[in-house]
């Protein structure tokens, strides 16, 4: 697009790119296409060029949502003395299928995750907004895989036959527990926790193909404890300790 007049204004700028958007969404849609990576290439009068570059979580045709994610960068560009060109392309697409009717609040709900990853990850880069992907192991640290949102396809985690998961999952921390299986009271953080109710013991063994030195003390049996005070925390035990190897490594919402 070619000005009459130099612009400045972060408005007019935007102006320009809206129009220069419906036209290559249309195009986009022709060919069944969706943008993953779009760059907005600005011209100076003084023959100098600045340019804005977005990613996107996912392909997308959506002008009024791929314009509010350039907005921005827009509002950051030097215009010297005016810009009286733009260019508008996008490097990088990838299949999209038309639009479906139907579904309303979960394609609402989908577009704004879909926003939410894109904005992060044109702020602090795509490859630091990441998701949890199931892994298949029963060891806790192991049990799940980290991904880029943006480059991987979330899935559901397996159905909770099982024992119950903690919400927040850390290294293992030592606890001072008084005698007994369960502990009637312990010690965690520097804080005393009175046990009201206790599941378990769900025993775990080390992968013996894999040498991980967190699990070279061997078997662990652990437990669900609701403590007076509030905390419900993930404890295991090392048999092969004694009732001295406790230890806290989660934590339930």
């Amino acid at each position: 697009m070619t000005l009459p007049d130099p612009i400045g204004l972060q408005s007019d700028v935007m102006a320009g790119l809206e129009r220069l958007l419906e036209r290559l969404c249309a195009k986009l849609a022709l060919h069944r296409r969706g943008a993953r990576r779009l760059r907005l290439e600005l011209r100076r009068v003084d023959r100098g060029m600045t340019e804005v570059e977005i990613g996107l979580a996912r392909p997308m045709r959506d002008p009024a949502r791929i314009a509010a994610l350039f907005a921005r960068g827009v509002a950051e560009i030097d215009s010297g003395f005016g810009i009286d060109a733009l260019r508008l392309s996008a490097p990088l697409t990838e299949a999209l299928a038309p639009e479906q009717l139907g579904g309303e609040v979960a394609l609402r709900q989908e577009d704004a995750l879909a926003d939410l990853l894109s904005s992060l990850g044109n702020r602090i880069g795509f490859e630091r907004v990441l998701r949890l992907l199931p892994a298949q192991s029963l060891i806790p640290e192991r049990s799940f895989l980290m991904s880029p949102a943006a480059y991987s396809v979330a899935e559901p985690m397996p159905a909770m036959g099982g024992p119950q998961r903690p919400i927040t999952i850390f290294p293992p921390e030592p606890v001072s527990a008084s005698a007994g299986v369960p502990p009637a009271s312990f010690r965690w953080r520097r804080m005393r926790f009175t046990t009201l109710r206790a599941t378990g013991p769900e025993r775990i063994a080390p992968e013996w193909w894999l040498d991980d030195p967190a699990w070279r003390s061997g078997l662990r049996d652990y437990w669900r404890i609701e403590t007076r005070e509030g905390p419900r925390l993930w404890l295991f035990l090392t048999p092969q300790a004694g009732e001295q190897g406790w230890f806290a490594q989660g934590e339930f919402a």
